[in-house]
């Protein structure tokens, strides 16, 4: 039974090393499509900065989730407790920084609870708005 926790932790570090790699290339292609549409550097930077820091943020998510599966799933030693309750922190410190940086507010003032997926998802909405508004694309 062990080996099935270990291959599905493995497989949510799959998805959540995937979930950075994908993302990273929308960020890259939607910060491209904002540069496209004339919209300037400034705006597509921030684009790209907050799609990128959606996905990891996303990443981080599935990672905390897979190093839970790994630790449960194991043979429980208190030394394995503090790693995974120091890699949590450390993860969630950087998540919450991520976040900061997205929205411009604490995270315990948001109105509403936002994931990683659901920011990228908006930044995909944003992009097809944009270039609905903006007409045929320019290639």
């Amino acid at each position: 039974m062990e080996a099935v926790f270990t291959a599905v932790a493995i497989g949510f570090e799959a998805v959540g090393a995937a979930a950075m790699i994908i993302g990273f290339a929308i960020a890259v292609v939607l910060g491209v499509r904002s540069l496209l549409r004339q919209e300037g550097g400034q705006a597509a930077f921030t684009v790209l900065r907050t799609t990128l820091g959606a996905a990891i943020l996303l990443g981080l998510e599935v990672l905390v989730a897979a190093d839970l599966i790994r630790t449960i799933t194991s043979k429980p030693s208190l030394e394995d407790a503090a790693i995974l309750g120091l890699i949590v922190l450390i993860r969630t410190l950087l998540s919450m920084s991520i976040q900061i940086e997205i929205e411009g507010v604490l995270p315990w003032r948001r109105a509403m609870f936002t994931s990683g997926g659901q920011l990228i998802g908006d930044a995909v909405a944003r992009d097809r708005a944009a270039a609905r508004k903006a007409g045929p694309d320019p290639t």
